[in-house]
């Protein structure tokens, strides 16, 4: 190998490597911001469900109803946000 190749090589290498650690960086801000969504619905989910299934505002139904469709975005959220760390 010549030293032109060498360098184009090196150059290459660099190059992949550079755009690896701009996509983790990327990923980790995703992944802060997804994550700083999801807490906020689950602590709310947490302490308001509770607190409207006593109170009897809402039906049980209505309650159950909204919580299964919080819990399943949060779901869903947590998965996007697994499989991005897993990438």
């Amino acid at each position: 190998m010549e030293q032109k190749d060498i360098d184009t090589f090196m150059q290459k290498i660099a190059q992949q490597r550079d755009e690896i650690v701009l996509k983790m960086h990327l990923a980790k801000a995703e992944v802060k911001d997804e994550w700083a969504v999801a807490e906020k619905k689950w602590e709310h989910l947490k302490t308001k469900t509770p607190v409207v299934a006593r109170e009897g505002g809402e039906s049980l139904k209505d309650v159950g109803a909204a919580v299964k469709l919080v819990g399943e975005e949060l779901m869903n959220t947590y998965s996007r946000i697994k499989k991005i760390i897993e990438r």
